[in-house]
């Protein structure tokens, strides 16, 4: 569960980086917005490699086992589907007649970059609601079960045979 849970966080923190990485070329609306994704698809190149890793290390460690909320899932599909909708929006207008820069390829390879992760957002958002919504919750769920030392256990319950069912000795 740390894993998926940092996995949505670093998702969702590559948009913190968003006003670092700015690389606007032109003036209009257009523009910011291929920026904007641009800029996020770099963000999340720095971490979403951090959040995996230690989401990994929790969870091998053991801890932070604790299932992700329904507000992280439900936070993390919208943003994904913001994102899926910033990208097909930008898409169309690379690719537009005219077109809307002079030579797209190294933009329109960002914008799949950004759908590619708006898919992958949408997808850990919706994992997360559906793990919640099955009401699943790993601290109450064993991962391996214990192993008894020394002897087997004996049951709790030894029932007394009946005097029909003993056999005569003899």
């Amino acid at each position: 569960m740390a894993l998926l849970r940092l996995w949505a966080i670093s998702l969702l923190g590559g948009a913190a980086l968003v006003p670092f990485l700015w690389l606007q070329r032109g003036a209009d609306f257009e523009h910011a917005r291929l920026a904007a994704l641009m800029a996020l698809v770099l963000g999340q190149v720095l971490t979403v490699p951090l959040g995996l890793v230690v989401g990994l290390g929790l969870a091998v460690a053991g801890r932070w086992a604790r299932t992700p909320g329904h507000v992280l899932g439900a936070v993390t599909t919208v943003f994904g589907v913001v994102v899926i909708a910033l990208a097909r929006s930008t898409d169309r207008w690379i690719e537009g007649r005219p077109s809307g820069i002079g030579d797209p390829d190294g933009e329109y390879a960002m914008v799949m970059f950004a759908l590619l992760s708006g898919v992958v957002t949408v997808l850990v958002g919706l994992a997360i609601v559906a793990i919640r919504w099955a009401r699943y919750d790993e601290a109450t769920v064993p991962a391996r079960r214990p192993r008894s030392r020394g002897r087997a256990r004996k049951p709790a319950f030894h029932p007394e045979p009946c005097q029909d069912q003993q056999t005569p000795s003899g």
